[in-house]
């Protein structure tokens, strides 16, 4: 994949660009801040941009501004939000969109797993960081996040997550089929219609999230 960074912190710059050169990914341009990244997208036609939630001229929401303008007119490019700390109200309403991520900035340690999600991205899936999910999933009095059993709710944070049946099963050890059996309590319990895609699942979980009171 062709890759755009923009991230101000010089270090991680540099490293990320070394982490997708070193996965065999191709990168195109590497950038302190996103006012040229038009420009960037229009000339070099990446696949990915990898964008920082905080960064100049305010350090507060530039980046998430930014990578909405990029699906906004390029929605073919995956973008993937890297933030310190939890953001969850930008995140709901981006993670709806085809081809979009958002992590926390330690999940690039996990090398395998992050190129991994940097590429279901840039095929049009989605990601949110698991530490986001649990946040979005912490049942509030009333919700009927709490109707789920603690194994549904985990299969919910996985789906939320963007991994498939297959890859939940993997991850939690258990058969496709019991997998697949939870899936349809999960969407039966919170009255979500079932989808026939990975992405669709996590609108469709998403779409229920934003009923829920909203985060910081």
């Amino acid at each position: 994949m062709r890759v755009v960074i923009v991230e101000d912190q010089v270090l991680l710059r540099e490293g990320l660009a070394r982490l997708f050169a070193d996965g065999g990914h191709v990168v195109v341009a590497t950038v302190g801040d996103a006012t040229s990244l038009e420009e960037i997208l229009t000339r070099d036609k990446p696949d990915l941009v990898v964008i920082d939630v905080r960064m100049p001229p305010t350090y507060s929401d530039e980046g998430t501004r930014a990578a909405r303008e990029v699906k906004d007119r390029h929605p073919d490019i995956g973008v993937l939000v890297l933030s310190q700390h939890i953001e969850t109200t930008h995140a709901v309403e981006l993670v709806s969109r085809a081809g979009f991520g958002y992590l926390l900035k330690d999940r690039v340690l996990e090398v395998g797993e992050f190129l991994a999600t940097a590429q279901r991205i840039t095929d049009g899936g989605s990601a949110l960081d698991p530490k986001v999910v649990s946040r979005l999933l912490a049942p509030a009095t009333g919700s009927p996040l709490a109707r789920l059993s603690e194994r549904e709710r985990q299969i919910l944070e996985l789906m939320a997550e963007g991994l498939t049946n297959t890859a939940i099963a993997q991850r939690l050890v258990l058969s496709e089929r019991t997998v697949e059996a939870h899936v349809r309590h999960v969407l039966l319990k919170l009255n979500i219609p079932e989808a026939g895609d990975g992405h669709r699942r996590v609108m469709a979980v998403l779409t229920h999230l934003r009923a829920v009171p909203e985060w910081s």
